[in-house]
Parts: C-alpha cells; structure tokens; sequence
C-alpha cells in the first residue's frame, strides 16, 4: 500500500470515528431512552451529561492537528474505561470493542510513525 492510500484510509477512519464520539456524545446532551438507559450503567444522568462533553471534548482535540494524537490517546483510554463499564454491568461487547479497534486502526493509519515504534523490533535507546 502507497503513502497516499494509507492517508486516505487515515482519513475516513477518522471522519468515521469522529462521527461515533460526536454521535454519542451528542445523544448523552440530548437526553432520551438512550441517555436514561447508560444512566443506569454509570451512576445517574449527572454523569451521563459529563461523559457527553467529555466525548466532545475530545473530538475537539482529536480534529485539531497539534493535539490529534493526545485526541487518539484520550479516546483510546476512554474506550477502555466504556469496556469496562460494559463488562461488570454484563452489557454486550462487542460494540464497544469494535469501536476500540477503529481507534486504533485510525491511530495506525493517520500516525505511521506510531505503528511502525509498535511494531518495530528494535530495541528503544
């Protein structure tokens, strides 16, 4: 794969990860069965308003080229903590996982010389 297909692909995964934590975060604000529902799962609707600013937020940081890959780091960790969240309320995974591997995916595409210090054999000095 060439350097330009590899920015493509970056830049769709972006524009579709972006648009899942916009989504999300969007829907927390907005109330709803939805939002009453996670509020079960995360301790009530006061929590369930912070997470959804802090979705935003981070899609701010993630869309600005400086900060774009703390943006990754902070959606990476926050899909972590969902995960979580998921498995001790025994709620279904395989969402929350697949939206975890699309951030890393974006994270391998958009920031190559990330991948390439994973998957890189050489020892660090």
């Amino acid at each position: 794969m060439n350097n330009k297909t590899g920015k493509i692909i970056g830049w769709v995964l972006t524009a579709l990860v972006t648009i899942v934590f916009a989504a999300s975060g969007l829907a927390k604000l907005a109330g709803g069965e939805a939002a009453a529902e996670i509020a079960l799962g995360v301790g009530g609707t006061t929590n369930v308003m912070i997470l959804g600013i802090l979705e935003l937020l981070i899609v701010v940081v993630f869309l600005i080229p400086k900060t774009a890959f703390v943006g990754l780091l902070l959606m990476i960790a926050y899909m972590g903590g969902a995960i979580a969240v998921h498995f001790i309320n025994h709620q279904p995974l395989a969402t929350v996982i697949t939206i975890q591997v699309l951030i890393w995916a974006t994270g391998f595409f958009r920031f190559p010389e990330w991948s390439n210090r994973l998957l890189s054999n050489k020892a660090t000095e």
